[in-house]
């Protein structure tokens, strides 16, 4: 099911090189009925989302937008343990985001110069969320908080209806302890266009944020430039670093609970312990025999799956740095030195008692983190990501004759005589 390998400076860069390839792979198939989806719905509007709606979805709800009151019917159908549960998670994810929020700011210097950054929230964002059997509440809370922490003035929910054309009633949950301020039943690619571009019923917007499949991510991607987008986020994937101190039955635990995510995702441990390697591959067997998605887990875990084993943790830590995982756990009997080593990953979980799945749903830290190797340069989805920043400068006549020589000077060396002429023309008269 997992393969062992020893680390030889090219048997692992061979295996890791492979996870890397599947997120090369691109559907010219999809990506052509996309394109077809998304200039439809450019032209035709709601009269094209209602015919995919009904095509793909089954039916097509009367009106798109969910009022107040369906809302709060569909809520009410909820656990109400459930609920809990989810006010819970949102306070942690608010406190959390909450001290990302940066202020604007300026500074006067003593010639009178002024010079600033002003900051707020876009004006209006669509989140999208998968429904059906993929319906997950906790990016609902996850994409919308942040949102409305940044100050984003109206937020915009898109998520397929039920097989009966209702809404979920766990998405409506999410939505409502999370601040959405309306709600479409509509999914796929055509939902994505439709917040892009505007329809009669849905506004456009300035921003799309949310996980989807391959037909919405590229939806998203299409589009990229029509509006912003969070990501471009390929499979799911988990890196592992172990020491001996480590228990193979987390470990197992926790490779397979990235590995139920999808046939592509990926699941790697790094130790430095042969004997823990075989442990936990007995563990895995042992641990799956009673789990739901049993079928997914064996096939991600058999082709995109390793442990390897490493003579130091110097290089287990080079490792990963190396392949800049969206989640990395790190196993070790001193998991806190490790922080400042770890230079590229979306998540880092310290200790046996932070398993990825607490950071999921409830820890408060984003769970939309950036894959397929691009935590390198990307971050998790933040406040930040939800905000535009302008800069302002103002000068006096005075402070600007100080510097006119070196704008001057600038401007003709690139050759841009009307640069310097729009400094010159304000010094003409002084002459």
């Amino acid at each position: 099911m997992i393969s062992i390998i020893k680390a030889d400076g090219r048997t692992e860069l061979e295996f890791l090189s492979k996870v890397e390839e599947r997120n090369r792979s691109t559907n010219d198939n999809v990506a052509a009925v996309v394109k077809d989806i998304i200039e439809n719905v450019r032209v035709n509007g709601d009269k094209a989302v209602r015919e995919y709606t009904i095509r793909f979805d089954g039916k097509a709800p009367e009106c798109f937008e969910v009022s107040r009151e369906e809302i709060d019917a569909a809520v009410s159908k909820c656990d109400p343990d459930f609920i809990e549960t989810l006010k819970k998670a949102a306070a942690n994810i608010r406190d959390f985001h909450q001290r990302q929020k940066q202020q604007s700011w300026l500074n006067t210097k003593e010639n009178g110069v002024i010079l600033g950054q002003r900051i707020r929230g876009l004006a209006r964002v669509g989140l999208y969320v998968p429904g059906g059997t993929a319906a997950y509440p906790s990016s609902v809370l996850m994409n919308a908080i942040p949102a409305k922490i940044a100050g984003v003035r109206e937020l915009v929910m898109v998520t397929p209806p039920t097989k009966d054309g209702s809404p979920n009633p766990d998405i409506m949950a999410a939505a409502s302890i999370a601040g959405v301020d309306r709600v479409f039943l509509m999914g796929g690619a055509q939902a994505v266009a439709a917040l892009a571009f505007g329809t009669e019923s849905v506004p456009r917007v300035d921003k799309i944020v949310g996980p989807g499949n391959i037909f919405v991510a590229t939806a998203k991607k299409l589009l990229y430039g029509v509006v912003d987008i969070d990501m471009i986020a390929g499979p799911s994937e988990i890196l592992i670093l172990a020491d001996e101190s480590a228990k193979p039955e987390y470990l197992a635990a926790d490779l397979m609970s990235q590995a139920e995510h999808d046939r592509l995702a990926s699941a790697v441990l790094v130790t430095t312990s042969q004997r823990l390697a075989d442990d936990t591959v007995r563990e895995l067997e042992r641990q799956v025999q009673y789990l739901a998605r049993k079928e997914i887990i064996e096939e991600s875990l058999t082709n995109y799956g390793v442990i390897i084993v490493c003579d130091t943790m110097d290089k287990a830590v080079e490792m990963a740095n190396g392949l800049a995982p969206e989640h990395l756990e790190v196993c070790c009997k001193e998991p806190l030195e490790y922080i400042g080593r770890l230079d590229n990953a979306g998540s880092v979980f310290l200790g046996n008692y932070s398993p990825e799945p607490l950071g999921d749903y409830f820890a408060g830290p984003n769970h939309v983190l950036p894959t397929s190797g691009t935590a390198r340069f990307f971050s998790p989805l933040s406040v930040d990501s939800f905000v535009k920043k302008s800069s302002f400068i103002y000068y006096t006549n005075e402070a600007l004759e100080k510097d006119k020589d070196d704008i001057i000077r600038f401007a003709n060396t690139e050759g841009l005589t009307a640069h310097a002429n729009s400094i010159i023309v304000r010094f003409e008269d002084k002459k």
